[in-house]
């Protein structure tokens, strides 16, 4: 018995570090190379995140040649804070960011996710202070779909929390917390059925919902 508690201990010890220090994956580097070469413009509004941002067409969801898609799957907070300075240099007008899930997936804090996008926060208003900031809430997960069902169980709480320390930490900072979690939610809280086929990414209706919330900050 004590073999086998201390067996199940070190499978804990080594998923958690395993969490708090895997690499990104060669895709990831993929796009931050191609995202070094592609200039950003200071009449340009960036979308910054995961693959829930990296999935969508923007300048063909707003038919608007100027949105620059910088999202990729797979991507987490800390990751982002590391590829700030394409789009810093650039000084873009608008600035979208929705991301943590998947931090939360890995087992990080909602705190050090507002840590790490007040991080983000800073160093815009510090270097490029024309642009306009968006942090947006994460948006809800559903556990009964099969594919992310272990990573996304009982996240629920978490993202709330995580949304409210967002929408505080914009009011203190003095920019706009987007609340797009409230429109993809189901009575339950879990994102509606309608909007997804995996529990977790949008399909086109969900981005059109999206939009619909988006379009107040556009002009």
């Amino acid at each position: 018995m004590k073999k086998i508690i201390l067996l199940i201990a070190a499978v804990f010890i080594s998923a958690n570090i395993f969490c708090q220090t895997a690499n990104p994956s060669e895709y990831h580097y993929q796009r931050c190379s191609l995202f070094e070469v592609l200039p950003i413009t200071s009449t340009d509004i960036v979308f910054l995140g995961n693959s829930i941002t990296d999935g969508c067409e923007w300048h063909e969801l707003f038919n608007n040649a100027n949105i620059k898609n910088r999202g990729i799957s797979a991507d987490r907070t800390y990751w982002i804070l590391e590829r700030l300075d394409p789009i810093i240099k650039g000084k873009p007008r608008k600035l979208f960011v929705q991301t943590g899930t998947n931090d939360l997936g890995a087992g990080h804090s909602p705190q050090s996710i507002a840590e790490n996008l007040t991080k983000l926060v800073e160093r815009f208003q510090a270097e490029s202070p024309q642009t306009e900031l968006y942090i947006q809430s994460i948006f809800p997960v559903n556990d009964s779909f099969e594919k992310y069902a272990k990573r996304q169980a009982s996240k629920d709480k978490e993202i709330v929390e995580t949304n409210k320390l967002l929408k505080d930490m914009c009011a203190e900072k003095g920019i706009t917390f987007v609340d797009v979690y409230s429109k993809l939610a189901d009575e339950n809280g879990k994102l509606n059925k309608e909007y997804t086929n995996d529990g977790l990414h949008l399909m086109g209706q969900g981005y059109l919902i999206w939009k619909k919330v988006l379009d107040d900050f556009f002009d």
